[in-house]
């Protein structure tokens, strides 16, 4: 079964969404603390936005990670790198659920093709708290190239982010796989 790709729902969707946030290991997230209303909020908040999106990665009906873009060009975070026409910025959780055992590439692919499909996409932008040794890592093995590392401040996050970048070519080539 392939991985599809929809929209998240914010009222639908919280109680998953705020199962995962909340775990220790999505600390980085900085939502440890959220309520499901909270996080229906922010969900909300991200639908109504027309530079953000949140899309939920789903093996049948059983969501595997949530992926969320952001454009550079409007958002806060783009003020910290060297910005380029075409950046898309991107999060990626994904979930600690069995059912993504030995899946986790084909979850990976369906997230890096449909961003690398948006209109305009040229390359994608990653912007992991450094300390996340987990994320670090998955964008090293996908071959993303290490750009600046600052103290990002932002009004939702305060945290030393570690840039990356991917080309576009290169996540059709990693979604194709």
């Amino acid at each position: 079964m392939s991985i599809a790709v929809r929209p998240v729902d914010p009222a639908a969707d919280a109680a998953v969404l705020h199962a995962w946030v909340t775990q220790p290991r999505a600390r980085f997230w900085g939502m440890s603390d959220h309520s499901v209303d909270d996080v229906a909020h922010v969900y909300a908040y991200i639908h109504d936005q027309a530079h953000l999106a949140a899309y939920l990665l789903l093996s049948g009906d059983h969501p595997l990670g949530l992926l969320q873009t952001y454009d550079p060009a409007v958002d806060e975070i783009g003020r910290w790198y060297d910005r380029a026409p075409g950046d898309v910025g991107v999060h990626l959780l994904l979930a600690d659920d069995p059912r993504r055992a030995g899946r986790t590439r084909e979850v990976i692919a369906a997230g890096l093709d449909l961003v690398a499909h948006l209109p305009g996409c040229r390359r994608l932008v990653f912007e992991p708290d450094s300390r996340n040794t987990a994320s670090v890592s998955l964008l090293e093995r996908l071959g993303c190239v290490r750009g600046p590392l600052v103290e990002l401040r932002t009004s939702v996050a305060e945290k030393p982010a570690q840039f990356f970048f991917l080309d576009r070519e290169r996540a059709l080539v990693l979604a194709r796989r």
